[in-house]
C-alpha cells in the first residue's frame, strides 16, 4: 500500500469536495493510530461531513487552508473512494431516492411479515434501523404512514 488518498478537513462554508469519509465505508487505515490521532487533534469524529477523502492525484482540488493527511488504501478501498468521489448526475440521484421511497413505502407490511415469521421486535428494529416504538406500533396496526426513525 502507498499513499493512495488524502483525508482532509473541509473548511466551513466551502463547497463539498471529494466524499465524506463515512460515505466510503470502512477503511482499514481509519483505525490506525495516525488517523485516529489526526482526527482527535482536530476535534472531529470520523463521521463528520467535514472529514473528506479524495483519491491521490486530485489533491489540487483541496483548499490550500485545509488540514490534510495522506493515507494508504488497498486496491478495493481505492476503487470505493474513486467511486464515492465521482460526480453523480441529478437523474442518478433522483432514481436512488425513488428506489428508497419504493423500498420504504410498505415498511409496515414488511414488519408484519417479519413478526409473523417469528423475528422478535428488537431484532426487527436492529435490522431495519426503525425506531423500536414504530415496530411495536406497526405490530399493533396503529402505525402512521411513515416511520419516525
Amino acid at each position: 500500500m502507498a499513499d493512495d488518498a488524502l483525508l482532509f478537513l473541509l473548511p466551513e462554508r466551502h463547497p463539498r469536495l471529494g466524499a465524506a469519509l463515512a460515505a466510503v465505508g470502512e477503511l482499514e487505515c481509519a483505525e490506525t493510530p495516525a488517523v485516529l490521532g489526526w482526527l482527535h487533534a482536530h476535534g472531529v469524529p470520523a463521521s463528520s461531513e467535514y472529514v473528506r477523502i479524495i483519491p491521490a492525484g486530485a489533491e489540487v482540488l483541496i483548499p490550500a487552508e485545509a488540514e490534510r493527511l495522506p493515507i494508504p488504501l488497498s486496491e478495493e478501498e481505492t476503487v470505493r473512494v474513486e467511486h464515492a468521489c465521482a460526480p453523480r448526475s441529478v437523474t442518478e440521484m433522483e432514481s436512488e431516492l425513488l428506489n428508497f421511497r419504493d423500498t420504504t413505502q410498505d415498511w409496515a407490511s414488511l414488519v408484519h411479515r417479519a413478526l409473523a415469521s417469528g423475528i422478535p421486535t428488537p431484532r426487527i428494529a436492529e435490522l431495519t434501523g426503525l425506531d423500536p416504538q414504530d415496530v411495536v406500533q406497526a405490530a399493533d396496526g396503529s402505525s402512521a404512514a411513515e416511520p419516525t426513525g
